[in-house]
């Protein structure tokens, strides 16, 4: 048992792993979320409520970097990647998290709009 669940079939050695619903942790959540960086891609994901290509996001950080931050949500299971083309498509894994963990995700998001409001960001 364990291992990964992935999206649909994609091109050959296109297939990014993902944990399955029952193997999400609260502890990889919490730290994916920590990061200021890997917030904000969370925030407009839940805001425009669809898919968004990796290069919607703009990071001032490296493509590496940013890279990084992206494969620590998908590990974390805050996030669901597939390719579609040659675009890596990025979506908001809400019905699991809500499902594992209730008011978490809106309640976090809900402080992370708070805390931009205060400090001008």
């Amino acid at each position: 048992m364990g291992g990964v669940s992935t999206t649909a079939p994609a091109a050959a050695g296109r297939d990014l792993p993902h944990p399955a619903r029952t193997e999400i942790r609260l502890e990889a959540v919490l730290h994916a979320l920590s990061d200021p960086m890997r917030l904000q891609i969370v925030r407009e994901l839940a805001a425009e409520r669809d898919e968004l290509t990796c290069s919607h996001f703009d990071l001032p950080v490296t493509k590496s970097t940013s890279t990084h931050h992206f494969r620590v949500l998908r590990e974390a299971g805050v996030v669901r990647q597939c390719y579609r083309g040659t675009a890596k498509m990025n979506g908001l894994r809400r019905e699991d998290l809500d499902d594992l963990f209730p008011g978490l995700l809106d309640s976090l998001l809900a402080a992370a709009a708070r805390q931009a409001a205060r400090l001008g960001g």
